[in-house]
């Protein structure tokens, strides 16, 4: 009876590692491309397809004789063959061991194999976990490709394997050994030291360095004495550099790096090396609205100014003149060492036009040129150099207002002008057009000696004067007062356009350029100069009225 009982025992554990999902020790014993047969012991042979033996370089990792763990499929499927799974064995062991480091608070080890909403997953042997985006590192990681594909270690924080969820985080593991680091890094940390850190992520504005236990932060401004424009230029993740630190906040745990700051600071004696003047040869290495950077050393960079690339266009895009990348030729304008600045010049190594237009033309000569352009005050003309010389409108014409003379100028005109004045200075040249021919108003003024009697004709009269053509443009002035000894109201009632008068040369109004006339004054003149001589004569009889009878008749 008790032999009974131990058979039946024996034959009831047997049914239950039998059943579908038992795991079971099989041995290999034959390999193939495409199926491998194992032998576990039971009535039938297993063939189990290649694929579930092969690695991640998809390489068969069994050989026969070798002693695997399979679970049981199904016993005697509908040909009388028993079902066995490598993969299923590996995974219900996988999850076992995850089971147990669950429970007991263990580290487990994977590889990030990709990125997902929300953060990414995470191989654990055959269960593919899910690692949050906040629990990568202690600070937020935006670009995990240092990680990806390394062996890293885990923390479960959550696991169900009925839903097939697993739940795993890296920042408790970090935080776990950065304690211990962090306590004594704290302790002995200072400003001014140079430590080794590790570069795991990077910003636009800079590189989060591990310190081991801490990270710190190299700003993009810390990293060369030069322009940055991103801190990958400088330095990659995974590097691991010497670093100087800056600043340390240890109630705030943080801490400021410098790189730059291990090198000697190129700006220290720049003055004494490059006095205002100096002519050098420097790099192109960035381009603006506004200008050109020149790096003329390692770190040390200046700015060409728009306004100083070119003598003759100051407004020129400095994208026409240079590219990224060229060697130019520049001069030291101004260094200004506290701010940091330096003021170049390229059109300084070049010949100044207005100079050499100063020393090879005098006042008085003839130049000629196209108008470059007519504005509201005159007339620019284009000169030898690209430079431009201006006629004012006060410069064009002799007789005709300048507002009036301009018109019969265009642009691309071909004209001659008269060299006025040169300031090289101040990049101006005046010229004239006017001054191609003598003044006829000074050439009459030293024709006609004040006082003298001269002709002309009435080309304009209003009530209170009248304008008089005395020829080569030249016009004289009749004011009503000044028509007759009578009293004159009106000059219209005396004069009209078109007569013909003789009048006294009065004066000058060189401001309008005007001759003041008068014709009472010449017949008072007169009068005086048949009185004396009528007087010279000695005539007793001869009447005052004879005189004057002689007078109006003349």
């Amino acid at each position: 009876m008790t032999e009974s009982f131990a058979e039946l025992f024996e034959e009831s554990l047997s049914y239950t590692q039998m059943q579908p999902g038992a795991l079971l020790n099989a041995t290999v014993i034959d390999v193939r491309p495409d199926f491998v047969i194992v032998s576990a012991g039971l009535k039938s042979e297993g063939v189990i397809p290649a694929e579930q033996f092969k690695n991640e370089r998809g390489e068969l990792t069994v050989n026969v004789g070798d002693l695997v763990e399979v679970a049981l499929d199904t016993v005697e499927d509908g040909f009388g063959e028993t079902r066995l799974s490598r993969e299923k064995a590996r995974r219900m062991r996988a999850w076992e061991i995850l089971d147990e480091a669950y429970k007991n608070d263990e580290i487990v080890t994977g590889i990030i194999s990709g990125k997902v909403k929300g953060g990414f997953t995470v191989e654990l042997s055959d269960i593919r976990a899910f690692l949050p985006g906040s629990l990568v590192d202690v600070r937020p990681v935006r670009d995990t490709s240092y990680l990806e594909g390394k062996e890293l270690e885990f923390k479960l924080i959550k696991l169900d394997q009925k839903r097939n969820n697993v739940v795993v985080s890296r920042r408790a593991v970090v935080e776990e050994e950065y304690s211990a680091e962090r306590e004594a890094l704290l302790e002995n940390l200072q400003e001014g030291q140079t430590i080794k850190g590790v570069v795991k992520n990077l910003t636009d504005y800079g590189a989060f360095l591990d310190l081991g236990g801490i990270d710190g932060l190299l700003h993009i401004t810390d990293m060369a004495w030069k322009r940055v424009k991103h801190p990958s230029e400088v330095v990659s993740i995974g590097d691991e550099i010497d670093v100087k630190v800056l600043k340390f906040d240890k109630e705030k745990s943080r801490v400021s790096l410098g790189l730059k700051q291990l090198g000697e600071d190129p700006w220290q004696d720049l003055m004494r090396r490059y006095p205002a003047g100096t002519r050098l040869f420097g790099k192109v290495s960035n381009l603006t609205d506004y200008g050109c950077f020149v790096e003329i050393e390692d770190g040390v960079e200046g700015l060409v100014h728009v306004s100083e690339m070119d003598w003759t266009n100051k407004n020129v895009n400095p994208a026409k003149v240079v590219t990224l990348g060229d060697e130019v030729e520049v001069m030291i304008l101004d260094i200004d060492a506290e701010r940091r600045r330096i003021s170049l010049g390229m059109k300084q190594c070049q010949p100044n036009p207005w100079d050499e237009f100063a020393s090879s033309r005098n006042k008085g000569d003839r130049v000629s040129g196209k108008i470059k352009s007519i504005t509201d005050f005159g007339i620019f003309i284009g000169l030898d150099g690209g430079i431009d010389g201006l006629v004012h409108l006060s410069d064009i014409s002799w007789n005709m207002p300048g507002e009036e003379a301009v018109r019969n100028y265009k642009k691309g005109d071909e004209v001659e002008a008269v060299v006025l004045a040169v300031d090289p200075e101040r990049e101006r040249i005046s010229l004239g057009i006017k001054q191609l021919e003598q003044d006829p108003f000074s050439n009459f003024v030293a024709a006609n000696a004040k006082g003298s009697i001269v002709t002309g004709r009435v080309i304009e009269v209003s009530a209170k004067s009248a304008r008089v053509d005395l020829g080569e443009g030249v016009e004289g002035i009749l004011r009503a007062s000044e028509l007759s000894r009578e009293r004159v109201e009106d000059a219209r009632s005396f004069l009209r356009e078109g007569d013909e008068v003789e009048a006294k040369f009065m004066g000058v109004d060189r401001k309008t350029r005007s001759i003041n006339l008068s014709i009472k004054a010449r017949e008072n003149e007169e009068e005086a100069r048949v009185m004396k001589e009528y007087s010279n004569a000695g005539s007793a009889s001869t009447s005052l009225g004879d005189i004057f009878k002689d007078l109006s008749n003349d």
